[in-house]
């Protein structure tokens, strides 16, 4: 039985719960141990710390109730292709047999400071059955490109301080300063962050990175928040000065940090009902909104395109030539980025207009964090075209961008 860590409840026990349906015998409950298995992992999201723990803790429980059930279901197919499923991924994540196993009381396994969907839990206490949270995610890189919380993707100029986020839970400002000369396209240089406190989970933490500072700490030195061992928010340092992670269990929220060159990257996974949660005035977010129209580079499908690597001078004004093409550009990219997506078409891009080969690293990076973080597989990928005729606004942009860069070079 072949699972992925991101989809074992789609693809795994759907199987087994069909089977029962037709075959279950009255006395053998096989499928009660599925239901309960079920429950106690449908809020689990592999993204987030300690998903492994409490993924064998309920494997280990859901054995335990097979093992209880084997004498009345010994004939029941049903029965022996749970536990097949279960030690085939007991084997994929590790799982010692012997350990703590989960309660099938959802009132006892509830965690305030762990969510699993706020209003979700108050269902399960009530006795009802609720879907897991829905997760959006958010991107910033390059010079820089946008991923909205609604997948919309734009270039935009937005020089100095803006909010990223800033609802009940969360606030993220970046701050953008000018990549080269004569260009609107900026790049971040500096990113702070605000986990709200919130009940007895965490006090307020605040989080400042710079260029070539990118601390493993918060600013006041500490690396957790929570009381004693909970740690219901903490930094992980994956790279150091480079590359640091932030795990909010208590509000089900993954924030990724790199510097590649000289400039920051941010990626961030929230579930929607709290990413949703702020008062009016608080609407400038460009995660949720996007950019104004006046900060889009991208405004109409139009860029102010270098020519091969040269930026167009602005008031008489001349700059340095880079050292790529649109055809080494092209090439460059194509060394990180075999699909021809808008990551693709961004780094293309951005190296025509900076002449800098980290934003190559930059937008394989940025497509490394969707799919880490990115709740659904068939949207990591945004097209330049839909194949169906039609072109999306987003995608216009890179269809002028090629068209414009052709008919350039041609004429050089």
């Amino acid at each position: 039985m072949d699972c992925n860590p991101r989809g074992l409840l789609d693809f795994c026990l759907p199987s087994v719960l069909r089977i029962g349906d037709c075959q279950l015998q009255a006395h053998c409950r096989i499928q009660k141990c599925t239901t309960d298995f079920v429950s106690l992992t449908s809020h689990l999201n592999p993204a987030l710390d300690g998903f492994d723990l409490e993924f064998c803790k309920a494997l280990r429980a859901y054995s335990a109730c097979t093992y209880r059930n084997s004498k009345v279901c010994r004939g029941d197919l049903v029965y022996h292709s749970a536990v097949l499923g279960i030690s085939d991924l007991m084997g994929q994540r590790n799982c010692s047999k012997d350990g703590p196993t989960s309660s099938t009381n959802p009132e006892v396994t509830h965690d305030p400071c762990h969510y699993s969907g706020h209003a979700g839990a108050r269902d399960h206490r009530g006795g009802e059955q609720t879907a897991p949270p829905t997760y959006l995610f958010c991107g910033l890189f390059g010079d820089p490109h946008l991923r909205t919380f609604k997948d919309h993707f734009q270039t935009c100029k937005v020089e100095g301080a803006w909010p990223l986020i800033d609802n009940n839970y969360l606030s993220v400002q970046v701050t953008n300063v000018p990549v080269v000369p004569g260009s609107s396209a900026t790049a971040t240089n500096k990113i702070t962050i605000i986990f709200k406190s919130y009940q007895d989970c965490t006090d307020q933490k605040v989080y400042q990175a710079v260029t070539d500072d990118l601390p493993a700490a918060f600013v006041d030195g500490t690396t957790s928040g929570g009381d004693g061992n909970t740690k219901s928010l903490r930094i992980v340092e994956k790279v150091s000065g480079k590359y640091v992670e932030m795990h909010a269990r208590y509000i089900g929220t993954t924030v990724y940090i790199r510097q590649l060159g000289r400039y920051l990257t941010l990626a961030i996974r929230m579930p929607q009902e709290l990413a949703m949660a702020y008062e009016e005035s608080q609407d400038l977010q460009l995660c949720v909104n996007g950019c104004p129209s006046s900060e889009r580079i991208d405004d109409s499908g139009h860029l102010p395109l270098p020519v091969m690597g040269q930026l167009l001078p602005q008031s008489g004004t001349t700059h340095p030539r880079s050292v790529y093409t649109l055809e080494t550009a092209t090439t460059k990219c194509h060394e990180k980025m075999l699909v021809k997506d808008i990551y693709f078409y961004s780094c293309v891009f951005d190296l025509l207009t900076t002449g800098d080969a980290n934003f190559t690293a930059a937008a394989h990076s940025a497509l490394q964090d969707v799919e880490a973080l990115h709740p659904r597989k068939e949207r990591w990928h945004i097209f330049p075209s839909n194949g169906g005729g039609g072109v999306s606004k987003g995608s216009k942009l890179f269809v002028s961008l090629g068209l414009v860069c052709l008919i350039l070079v041609a004429f050089l």
